[in-house]
């Protein structure tokens, strides 16, 4: 938990991630992403869309509603089946969930309770004059793919197999959450449901298949191979829609925890909304990642200490910024305009995102940068001036080369490639 603790403790620091409403208190479930925690985010979400969109001819996109007609959640089963079973304190009357304690209470030693049903679905009313209509927000963002599974099928000219990819907002009334961003209230999520036809056979091969995609996708990105594994659900811990399921785990501090669930969910959805195609009832195989969870697993893991200096070895694909660009010094005028035009010209390739730096000396520069997961600066000095060479840095080795300034974008848009 001491590498944990030195992540979290950085995330605050340089500006990852922050307690929701911190000025407030906090609330308890909640956190907001700060300038360069919200890049990385949208640096995951968008390597997940062009993998699994993008480079695909067989799956198309949607983005649902957060707020649906509650009979959406009826027919799905989740307001009878979305629950955990959960114990409270009869002391300090805090509540955990079953899997999560032994006999005592783990605050203060106290006796639980018998064991309860907790329904996690998080009720809203909708109106402007009472009765007001009680609906939910979204528990997960997997059903607003099944309702509009007809429209996309009449609106495209997919024809199954074919998937459908999301990538969304989701609310739980989760009982105890807590290890940092990996259990919260409000999270956000990526899945593919992918539509076949029905039968074991053709649900096994599907299953297979998106289990390799999806951990191919988790290593390519940097996570090491031997913190990941896959775990297979025993029938009893099954959700209630899933027919197999199995989990890719990462190895955090905290134990190995879920990074994203692959399910077969046969026919379960859209034979609950009544849906057909073609005269029969497709199955679906299901990946399901939480884009917060991904975030933070990669930041664990890239997570490095080189002699006195914290080194975030994050893929240059997700590093909230590509290169960073730095005058030698900041009192000569002709160093500054000379970095701020190759600035300038870097910000124009939008993959990039350069970021400025000209204050200190260039050591502390390049540690700031190395704590952040920059892959490389770009330092403008007085050779510069002599011949528009620069020197550019690699955050992993150290090393150095001169570089001329007119190669330095077709440079980077290489290494990233």
């Amino acid at each position: 938990m001491d590498l944990m603790e030195k992540v979290v403790s950085l995330c605050k620091r340089r500006g990852f991630v922050f307690p929701g409403s911190d000025i407030y208190g906090g609330l308890q479930g909640f956190w907001d992403y700060g300038p360069l925690g919200v890049e990385i985010k949208n640096n995951v979400k968008r390597e997940w869309w062009k993998t699994i969109v993008y480079e695909r001819e067989d799956v198309v996109g949607l983005d649902a509603a957060i707020i649906m007609n509650p009979q959406i959640w009826e027919a799905s089963g989740h307001t009878a089946s979305f629950t955990d079973p959960l114990v409270e304190c009869k002391n300090c009357h805090h509540r955990f969930r079953i899997d999560q304690v032994e006999n005592h209470c783990p605050d203060c030693g106290g006796e639980l309770t018998d064991q309860k049903t907790f329904n996690l679905l998080t009720e809203v009313y909708l109106g402007s004059t009472e009765p007001k209509q009680k609906t939910y927000l979204r528990g997960e963002i997997t059903q607003g793919v099944f309702v509009n599974f007809k429209n996309v099928i009449n609106s495209t000219r997919q024809e199954i197999p074919f998937g459908i990819a999301q990538i969304g907002k989701a609310f739980r009334n989760e009982i105890t959450p807590g290890n940092f961003t990996f259990r919260s209230r409000e999270f956000e999520q990526m899945e593919l449901e992918f539509f076949i036809k029905p039968g074991e056979n053709e649900a096994n091969k599907w299953f297979e298949y998106w289990k390799k995609q999806r951990l191919n996708w988790y290593t390519r990105l940097g996570i090491r191979k031997e913190n990941l594994r896959f775990r297979e659900h025993a029938p009893d811990e099954r959700a209630h829609y899933a027919r197999a399921a199995e989990d890719i785990e990462y190895n955090a501090p905290f134990g190995w925890k879920e990074c994203e669930g692959i399910h077969n969910r046969g026919d379960w959805d859209l034979s609950r909304h009544k849906l057909t195609h073609n005269d029969f009832t497709p199955w679906v195989i299901e990946t399901s990642g939480g884009v917060d969870r991904a975030t933070l697993f990669f930041l664990i893991d890239s997570y490095s200490e080189v002699g006195d200096r914290v080194v975030l070895k994050l893929h240059p694909k997700l590093a909230p910024h590509k290169v960073a660009v730095f005058p030698l010094v900041s009192n000569k005028e002709a160093l500054v305009t000379k970095a701020g035009e190759i600035y300038k010209n870097l910000k124009l390739n939008l993959e990039l995102n350069p970021a400025w730096d000209d204050r200190g000396n260039i050591g502390k520069r390049y540690y700031a940068q190395d704590e952040i997961g920059t892959p490389w600066c770009v330092t403008i000095d007085y050779q510069t001036l002599e011949d528009d060479t620069v020197t550019v840095r690699d955050r992993d080795s150290a090393s150095q080369e001169r570089l001329p300034i007119p190669k330095l974008d077709t440079y980077f848009t290489t290494k990233l490639k």
